[in-house]
Formats: C-alpha cells, sequence, structure tokens
C-alpha cells in the first residue's frame, strides 16, 4: 500500500503504442478517433512494430523515466512527490492514470508531457485528455501543465552530446563533413493556418542545438507523415537525403529532435526505411540515440517540475 500523506502527484505523459502485435488494430482505432483503419494498412503497420520487436518500447521507457524521476525530484526533500504516467492512445490511459492517482489524496497534480515542442494537435491533446477525466471524475484537485521545454539548456546539452558521440563513429578527417539532418514529426498543413507554435517551436530547438555545433553542416526535415488526403508539413526527410546526396554528401547523422524515446518512428521509419534508401543511394547513414530513460532527460524532467511547481505554488 502507497503512503497516502500529501504530496504533488506528476502526471508524464505519452502517445503510448501497442503492447503485442494482436492490440495493433484497436490500437490505431483509438489514434483515428473510432474511424475503422483498412487492413491492408493494419497488416503494414502490424509489419512495422514485428519488425522492430513486436511491441512499442514507449510504455516501458516511460515506466523506468517515471522510477527514475520520483526518485530524483525526492531526493530534496522540501516536497513530496509521487509521478504515474498516462498514455494518449493505448493503456494505462489518462483517463485510468488520473483516477489511480486522486486515490493518493493529492495536494495538487502537474501534467508533463514527453514532448518538448508544444502544439494543439499533440500536446494539447494530451491536456485535453485530462480535462476530460477530471470531469468525468468531478476532481477539484488544482491541476496545472509543465509548457513548452524546446529549448530548455540541459535538453539542448543532452541533444548535442548524442550527436557528438554520434559523429564519433566516424573517421576523425570526416567529422567535421557529416551533415546532422534533424527530424521532427509531420503535422497536417493547416498547422499553419492555425497559427499553431509547433513549426516555431522546432525551429527553435534546431537553432540551439546548431549553435553549439559550430561550423557543423545541417539541414532539417520532418518525418513520418500521415497517410491522409490532406497536405502535411515537409520538406519530407526522404527528399532531404536526396538533396544531400546531390549536395555531395556521402554520409549523414539523422538527429530526431522532435521525439525523445524510441518508437515506431525512429526504429522503423529512421532505422529501417530510411537507412534502406540512404544505402540505395550509396550513403551511410547513422541515427542519434533517444535519451530514452538516459539519467540526463531525467535530470531535465525534474528540472522542468521543480521550477513550474515553485512558480505555480500559492504565495504565502
Amino acid at each position: 500500500m502507497r503512503n497516502q500523506k500529501r504530496h504533488s502527484a506528476v502526471l508524464l505523459m505519452a502517445m503510448g503504442g501497442p503492447d503485442c502485435l494482436e492490440n495493433v488494430e484497436p490500437f490505431l482505432l483509438d489514434v483515428r478517433g473510432g474511424r475503422p483503419t483498412p487492413p491492408e494498412l493494419v497488416e503494414e503497420i502490424r509489419e512495422r512494430y514485428r519488425a522492430t520487436g513486436g511491441k512499442s518500447p514507449a510504455l516501458d521507457i516511460t515506466r523506468r523515466i517515471a522510477d527514475q524521476l520520483e526518485r530524483r525530484l525526492n531526493e530534496a526533500g522540501t516536497e513530496r512527490y509521487r509521478v504515474h504516467i498516462g498514455m494518449r492512445h493505448w493503456h494505462p490511459f489518462i483517463k485510468t492514470a488520473y483516477a489511480e492517482l486522486l486515490k493518493e489524496n493529492p495536494d495538487c497534480v502537474i501534467g508533463i508531457c514527453l514532448a518538448p515542442q508544444q502544439s494543439s494537435l499533440s500536446t494539447g491533446a494530451y491536456k485535453r485528455k485530462v480535462e476530460e477525466a477530471r470531469a468525468v471524475l468531478q476532481s477539484t484537485v488544482p491541476v496545472s501543465f509543465v509548457g513548452s521545454w524546446n529549448t530548455h539548456p540541459k535538453l539542448i546539452t543532452a541533444i548535442v552530446d548524442q550527436i557528438k558521440q554520434t559523429l564519433d563513429r566516424f573517421p576523425p578527417c570526416e567529422r567535421q563533413h557529416v551533415p546532422v539532418l534533424f527530424t521532427a514529426h509531420s503535422l497536417p498543413e493547416r498547422v499553419v493556418a492555425m497559427k499553431d507554435p509547433y513549426p516555431d517551436e522546432v525551429k527553435a530547438t534546431v537553432e540551439a542545438v546548431s549553435a553549439h555545433l559550430g561550423t557543423q553542416p545541417t539541414a532539417f526535415a520532418y518525418q513520418s507523415q500521415g497517410r491522409s488526403s490532406e497536405p502535411w508539413l515537409g520538406p519530407t526527410v526522404e527528399d532531404t537525403l536526396v538533396l544531400l546526396y546531390q549536395a555531395g554528401h556521402r554520409q549523414v547523422i539523422v538527429a530526431p529532435i522532435g521525439f525523445i524515446c524510441d518508437h515506431v518512428e525512429t526504429l522503423y521509419d529512421l532505422d529501417i526505411e530510411l537507412k534502406q534508401r540512404a544505402t540505395r543511394l550509396g550513403m551511410r547513414l547513422e541515427r542519434m540515440p533517444m535519451l530514452n530513460d538516459q539519467p540526463a532527460l531525467v535530470e531535465v524532467l525534474a528540472d522542468l517540475v521543480m521550477t513550474h511547481h515553485a512558480l505555480s505554488a500559492p504565495q504565502q
């Protein structure tokens, strides 16, 4: 039985993913808002998960992050924290996680999305899920959300370190010429007309990391465009890879700065599909490792939570 003394509950949220191949279809049904997925697309996505371990690693990674984050937050001793996890599109759903955390009688709830760049279509949807849970559960516990952390100094340092470690895979005499291709998940182009902050947030992350890389050549592209008739943000990572080849580059590092943890968009879209394209072009492609549950990410999240808590606490 967990200690039920008053504390601050932290709700760590991520998209989630299927926990086995049989659950790929119901997962897609939730992602698509209840609209059935064409059978051929279900099978295509299922094959992607089969090729990358048979399930999404998102839940296990998020659990490890939560465990480490709770220990880190409670080291200071001035405040007590309990960290819970909730997934937007699969178990444990945000509503379920919210109901569970209420059983422990928290003083407040601090929500944080495992996505540094804000968007009404992504991080905004997590917040709406929380508000829906509050309404259904008739909760009056104060809730606040950590905002954008796309240029947090510790995050930028962690990403730069990952890129430099990846550069070390190349011969010393070649490293300064290897372009870094930054990527972020594409969204429908309508976000531009909506004046959604996402494109600017992604750009700011790219610029902050690039500033630490000096004269290293860089490029940016959106990846993993959705299967819909509407236009999606570009340029695509596939087209940009070709442009780098045409510019004379035969080596490239892919840095998915729009992601924090591994999932099918990194493990398949980049590690398998894009790497195969690079091989056909005669290019060597190396991907920057994701932060996943590394201590560097835990430090970023702990700083975000404690700073947010201090700023949102009522003045005495």
